[in-house]
């Protein structure tokens, strides 16, 4: 067996033995198997996950799937990584193990019984939470062990101040998992559950507000019927307290990506879109556009478009003045479907009132939109920017480029 492969850009060998023989990969959290073979975690779990059941090298098959730690391995690894760093080599960091099944176990059993005095049972959900936030690993071994429904149980069943602080980590371990259609309709069947969850969402910390509405859209968007969906967005104040978290007026990433996926998913039912509106919803969009990131950003333009097929939402955003030209500027900058959603909603305003034909033709619409019939962008985009070129040759300028004999020959715009 050769001692290294060829030599890689940065001028050194790796060793045959630091290197996964799935991946042929430097190791970084090593493990040895039941055969002996040491492989990279991440690797021999996606080869067992696909369906193998042998070991890679010797073909012997797998009887015990346990990963053991090869802690030698790893050391010798990190020295070799620090030996080699001026030829751009970085020490691997010490993997966090994944977390003991058993000991998963024990803390959710400790943090559901009554007779556990309550800060043992607190500090039981934050150790939880904590194993929760180290990695996807330890995420995947506690949705396996069904912690969700006694999480849940204790979320929504304990009642008393007293219980309060242990509902918050609840809350906290709950908001970071998927929940399954059965837990979603669990929430739905019961109104106090929807009211507690709304009245959370002006709690005085934030934290408590995200997660509960983290919480919120994970139950709207997790399920496939439609007829629970508008029982949700029709609680009391739950869109303003939405809306009070993308308007938290303190930086927090987080606040501005779970509060834009609840008021999209909110917004999905049509009949309550105006609450939306009533609620401020049209002041918080515009004025959060310029901080989302891209998926973000996408959310926010597809709940803009579906603000403005409603009168009421048409009519505040027609009276923002900033509307119309961030709508324009973002056309061709963010993505396709940030270019859909944002010519999507410029066609409602232009359709309803001239004022707004006059302010976008100001701001560069019809360039953007030239740009945009040519591109490669969704064939659903292009459409609506035909539509909207149709709707505003009235306010076209005299010598803009929409009125050219090269524009007219074109077949952008059929007529």
């Amino acid at each position: 067996m050769p001692r290294s492969l060829e030599p890689l850009d940065v001028g050194v060998q790796i060793p045959y033995h630091f290197r996964c023989p799935i991946s042929l990969e430097l190791m970084r959290d090593p493990v040895t198997v039941c055969t002996g073979q040491t492989y990279d975690r991440a690797s021999i779990e996606s080869w067992v996950a696909t369906g193998n059941t042998t070991c890679p090298v010797t073909r012997a098959p797998l009887t015990d799937f346990t990963l053991i730690p090869n802690h030698t391995l790893r050391r010798l690894i990190q020295d070799w990584c620090v030996a080699n760093r001026s030829f751009g080599v970085e020490r691997i960091p010490t993997p966090k193990q994944p977390a003991d099944p058993s000991m998963i176990r024990s803390l959710v059993s400790q943090a559901s019984s009554e007779s556990s005095p309550m800060p043992n049972r607190i500090s039981a959900l934050r150790r939880l939470r904590g194993l929760a936030r180290d990695s996807d690993k330890n995420l995947s071994v506690i949705a396996s062990l069904n912690v969700r429904e006694v999480l849940l149980s204790i979320l929504f069943d304990s009642t008393g101040s007293d219980y309060a602080e242990l509902k918050y980590e609840c809350l906290a371990i709950v908001a970071v998992f998927p929940l399954s259609e059965s837990e979603c309709a669990s929430i739905f069947a019961a109104p106090n559950r929807i009211s507690y969850l709304t009245s959370l969402l002006f709690h005085s910390s934030i934290e408590v507000r995200v997660n509960s509405a983290a919480v919120i859209e994970m139950a709207v968007a997790g399920t496939r019927s439609p007829e629970p969906r508008p029982q949700i967005s029709n609680a009391d104040k739950i869109f303003e307290g939405i809306v009070g978290i993308l308007s938290y007026p303190i930086a927090y990433p987080r606040a501005l990506k779970v509060g834009i996926k609840a008021l999209f998913a909110l917004c999905l039912v049509k009949q309550h879109r105006h609450k939306a509106v009533a609620a401020g919803a049209v002041k918080a969009l515009i004025d959060r556009l310029a901080e989302f990131e891209k998926c973000d950003a996408e959310r926010a333009l597809a709940t803009i478009e579906l603000l403005c097929r409603i009168p009421a939402g048409c009519a505040a955003f027609g009276a923002h003045a900033l509307t119309v030209p961030l709508l324009v500027r973002i056309i061709l900058k963010i993505s396709d479907r940030a270019t859909e959603y944002a010519a999507g909603a410029l066609l409602s305003l232009c359709s309803a009132s001239e004022r707004l034909q006059r302010d976008a033709v100001a701001a560069g619409v019809l360039t953007q939109l030239l740009l945009l019939v040519q591109s490669d962008c969704t064939e659903r985009a292009k459409r609506k920017a035909q539509m909207l070129l149709k709707l505003l040759r009235d306010s076209w300028p005299e010598d803009s480029i929409a009125n050219s004999d090269e524009f007219n020959c074109s077949d952008v715009v059929p007529y």
